[in-house]
């Protein structure tokens, strides 16, 4: 009988320490598919908003400066215009009509 219960001892004993070591893979394991299926699995979106970047729009081109209003044209001014509208008119390129208008409106002006 001493054969018997020391056959039966060491049949536990090896039994225990393969159960253990059969736990302790099938954890290591459960584990690392638990890491994997994590890492694969979208991330949580944030619980506030988050307001979608703004794009600015191109400036508006500035407006010109609005021409300074023309002082009244001084009297050589006046006479310089006039004989340039002369020489056209005596070469030719304005009329006796066209140069009576220019005319009057350098002397309103």
């Amino acid at each position: 009988m001493p054969g018997l219960i020391r056959g039966v001892a060491r049949t536990a004993a090896i039994a225990g320490t393969a159960t253990a070591v059969s736990n302790r893979v099938s954890r290591r394991q459960a584990n690392r598919w638990a890491d994997q299926a994590a890492a694969q699995q979208p991330q949580p979106q944030p619980q506030y908003y988050e307001a979608p970047p703004q794009q600015y729009a191109a400036p508006a081109p500035a407006a010109a400066p609005a021409p300074a209003p023309a002082a009244a044209p001084s009297e050589s001014d006046m006479l310089e215009q006039l004989q340039k509208l002369g020489q056209l008119r005596d070469a030719g390129v304005l009329t006796d009509e066209e140069f009576a208008q220019q005319k009057a409106r350098i002397l309103a002006g």
